[in-house]
This record gives C-alpha cells, sequence and structure tokens, in this order.
C-alpha cells in the first residue's frame, strides 16, 4: 500500500493599507495559473514563522514580521498531502517582486473570491474575509 508524502507549508497573508498580496503560480509549476498566498516549504529543524521569513526573502525579495496564524488546511495533490498554514504578516522592508511567480496583485477584500484560488489557499480565504481582519469595502 503506497504511503502519502506530507509536506508542511506556510504562506504569507501580507497586508497594506488594506489590501492583501496575491500571487498568480507561474507555468512551470503545478497548480499554474492559480492564485496563492505566497510562501514555501517548511525546512527541517525549521519553524513556521522562520520558514515563511525566508521564503518570502527568496520569493519576493522583501522582508516581512510574522503575525498571528490563520489557517492550517490540508489538501491531496495525487500522492501528496500538503498541509498549509497561513500566517498574517506586514511588510517590514521591501517592496514585493515577482521571482518566482507570474503575477504579483494587491488585491481589495471584497475581490479576493474573484480570483481562482489553489485549492488549498481557499480556506484561508474564507477565513480571512470571516475574521474581518480586511476591509471588504
Amino acid at each position: 500500500m503506497e504511503q502519502n508524502v506530507r509536506i508542511a507549508v506556510v504562506g504569507a497573508i501580507i497586508v497594506r493599507d488594506g489590501l492583501v498580496l496575491a500571487a498568480r503560480r507561474g507555468r512551470e509549476k503545478a497548480q499554474a495559473g492559480l492564485w496563492e498566498f505566497p510562501g514555501g516549504k517548511v525546512e527541517q529543524g525549521e519553524s513556521p514563522d522562520a520558514a515563511l521569513a525566508r521564503e518570502i526573502r527568496e520569493e519576493l525579495r522583501c522582508r516581512i514580521v510574522v503575525g498571528e496564524h490563520v489557517e492550517t488546511t490540508e489538501h491531496s495533490y495525487g500522492g501528496t498531502i500538503v498541509v498549509l498554514s497561513t500566517f498574517l504578516c506586514e511588510l517590514a522592508d521591501g517592496e514585493p517582486q515577482a521571482t518566482e511567480h507570474a503575477e504579483l496583485r494587491w488585491v481589495a477584500a471584497s475581490h479576493l473570491r474573484a480570483l481562482d484560488w489553489a485549492p488549498a489557499d481557499v480556506p484561508a480565504v474564507q477565513r480571512l474575509l470571516a475574521l474581518g481582519i480586511v476591509a471588504t469595502a
């Protein structure tokens, strides 16, 4: 019997001026063209906060302050189970740059549902809206 591989992943819900940063996955990536909260894999021995700060430095060339946990979800992609933990974050230094994503977009909460989100990110979008952390007007 085949065992599913579990991968711990973190995502940053970066909020600035009431807008949320959404990142569109590149064509060469799994789930190409879908939107996600930027982030990546947690390395062995790394805390989720440290992994998220590192991934954002590498992917977006900026620094963040990692805040409160928003949501943890599990989603199966074939034989891989992604365990995604998302955290509220704010920019500490620099402007996000799309080095690995096809596009970055600052989105009002009222428009978050209009984007085609990767399945693992959908519960975090719903939770973010339910908490009313970002204005929907």
